[in-house]
């Protein structure tokens, strides 16, 4: 065993995430060189790698769905850290970055993780096949979120523009953590089996049958490796972004364009990891990440957001245009369409990537 352990730290995924932090310990806080900025991305990509591949170990160890629950959460303490950061060193030009960065999470996982894992399940075995009832019950909750975060503050009219004045403000926090705690104890108590993945001859699993789990002290290692590797990335990505900013703003895009880098540079491990289970028939999984981040996204950021409006300068602006709010009714319209019947072919997977293809193209040219 103990063998065996060593051999697990002396591999890239256990010697990365510890290098990636000596990196990020001489690189923060100084201007960096074009040169500099390469190899900090080169790590940072081998952090997120890592982060998947020690996400997984823990999620074979519990099982699901508390394995898609944790990678769920790690990324979203990602999202928050760098939106945080971001706003804290921009001001009154980045009021509207958390705002930004949600909503393309949400649209790269109910889209693009979605649309991504039916399409790999369905072309690998004629048809996805997934729990309607788990599926359906965590697009509710992300569509009652997004309303009462993204869409209502458009139209209040206590605070001018599309803000939340502070009572409404503690609302739509409360409402977010209450909702979300209500999914995390139906996902993993109350209604596990919902959850659970189903193969495309109806066979229900209830652990990894593939494979032996890893031992506790393996376990142990990922979750702290899985740790290193998180902050690794929340750091680097701060090292890097005042370039994302400034290549962002010489190709000419608009500000909510660095919002869309963020998700997808969070939102990486999971969709690698959604592909993979989705390649392994594990399809209702590959929805538990995708749909988990999105609940995990704006149940857990808007309250973080929210209580960080106390010390931070400057407005925050949560409510979405008018074409973003199509977008947003397109997906929970198509997502309802695509979950009801518990199956799905690769042209509903094709029509969530067409989607998350729009709000792409809307993103470069508004």
């Amino acid at each position: 065993m103990i063998a065996g352990l060593r051999s697990t730290v002396l591999r890239w995924t256990g010697l990365l995430p510890i290098v990636a932090i000596v990196l990020l310990a001489l690189t923060w806080g100084r201007t960096l060189p074009a040169a500099l900025v390469a190899v900090v991305s080169c790590f940072l990509a081998g952090a997120v790698l890592a982060a998947v591949h020690h996400a997984e170990v823990i999620a074979h160890r519990v099982g699901e769905p508390f394995g898609s629950l944790i990678l769920a959460v790690a990324v979203t303490i990602i999202e928050v850290a760098l939106i945080v950061t971001l706003m804290v060193d921009g001001g009154e030009k980045n009021a509207g970055l958390a705002r930004d960065t949600v909503f393309a999470a949400v649209m790269i996982t109910c889209n693009g993780i979605v649309g991504l894992s039916l399409l790999v399940g369905s072309l690998k075995r004629r048809v996805a096949v997934f729990n309607p009832e788990g599926t359906g019950a965590a697009l509710a909750t992300v569509t009652t979120l997004a309303g009462l975060s993204l869409v209502l503050p458009t139209f209040t009219t206590t605070t001018p523009g599309p803000r939340f004045s502070p009572p409404q403000l503690v609302f739509a926090a409360l409402a977010a953590l209450t909702l979300y705690g209500l999914f995390v104890a139906t996902q993993t108590v109350r209604h596990r089996d919902y959850f659970l993945p189903v193969t495309s001859a109806g066979k229900v699993i209830d652990a990894e049958d593939h494979a032996d789990p890893p031992s506790a002290q393996a376990a142990l290692f990922s979750l702290g490796e899985l740790a290193l590797a998180l902050i690794a990335v929340v750091g680097l990505a701060k090292t890097v972004s005042p370039t994302i900013e400034s290549g962002v703003a010489a190709a000419g895009l608009p500000p909510s364009a660095v919002g869309v880098v963020i998700a997808l540079l969070v939102l990486l491990p999971e969709t690698i990891a959604a592909v993979r289970a989705a390649r392994r028939d594990r399809v209702q999984t590959s929805l538990n990440l995708g749909l988990g981040s999105a609940v995990a996204s704006i149940g857990l950021t808007i309250p973080a957001v929210s209580l960080a409006t106390v010390w931070l300068k400057g407005p925050l602006v949560l409510g979405l245009g008018a074409s973003h709010m199509v977008l947003l009714a397109l997906t929970v319209v198509v997502g309802t369409l695509t979950v009801i019947p518990g199956r799905a072919t690769p042209l509903q997977g094709g029509v969530h990537l067409a989607l998350l293809a729009a709000y792409i193209v809307l993103a470069v040219s508004p």
